[in-house]
């Protein structure tokens, strides 16, 4: 009885690869990270990698670009520790939109590199909860809710040279600003349009 030869498995086109390989080659050569899109934690890890990649390369400044609508909190909070963690300056430029966790991120640099693109827009908030189950379970969701936005106001106060109690209070809705307007809040230090601005 004649048996069909198994056809050979579906092999990738190389190309879509190659191209990716060599433009994360060139972004690592220009020593630029690119934050786009949801936070998550794979965002998270491949963020910190690079980080640390360029940070053992050399001291040499580190440009993070930023546009993103935010996501997972405890996502940001590790790459806006590595940002502080890693021994290479880094500059945050804001593009797009900042916001939630993208903002928090944002902050992770010191004021006077901080800059951003003219048409970028913030936002901040307080972090939402989607707690299900038992009683006693949402009640410790709510709990770590209210320290999770106590402590990103906390970061935002401290950035921008407002009281806590403004943060806290402006965080209570969606906050948004434009980049002059940001820059007025004190999260951004100036506005820029060109590379060569950042020198």
């Amino acid at each position: 009885m004649p048996t069909e030869t198994p056809a050979a498995p579906a092999t990738e086109d190389p190309k879509p690869q190659g191209r990716s390989s060599l433009m994360e080659a060139l972004s690592l050569k220009s020593r630029f990270v690119l934050v786009f899109g949801e936070i998550d934690d794979k965002t998270a890890r491949q963020t910190c990698e690079r980080l640390i990649l360029l940070a053992q390369e050399s001291e040499a400044p580190i440009h993070m670009l930023i546009s993103s609508p935010g996501g997972h909190v405890e996502s940001g909070d590790a790459i806006h520790d590595m940002v502080r963690f890693v021994r290479a300056p880094v500059t945050t430029i804001g593009s797009g939109w900042v916001a939630s966790a993208g903002t928090h991120i944002f902050l992770a640099a010191p004021k006077e590199r901080r800059v951003c693109l003219p048409n970028t827009r913030f936002m901040i908030h307080q972090p939402a909860g989607g707690a299900g189950g038992r009683a006693t379970d949402i009640a410790i969701q709510a709990k770590e809710i209210i320290k999770t936005r106590e402590r990103i106001a906390a970061v935002v106060a401290r950035e921008t040279g407002h009281p806590l109690a403004k943060v806290l209070a402006d965080m209570e809705r969606d906050y948004w600003m434009s980049a002059g307007e940001a820059v007025t809040y004190g999260i951004v230090s100036r506005v820029i349009e060109r590379q060569k601005d950042l020198a």
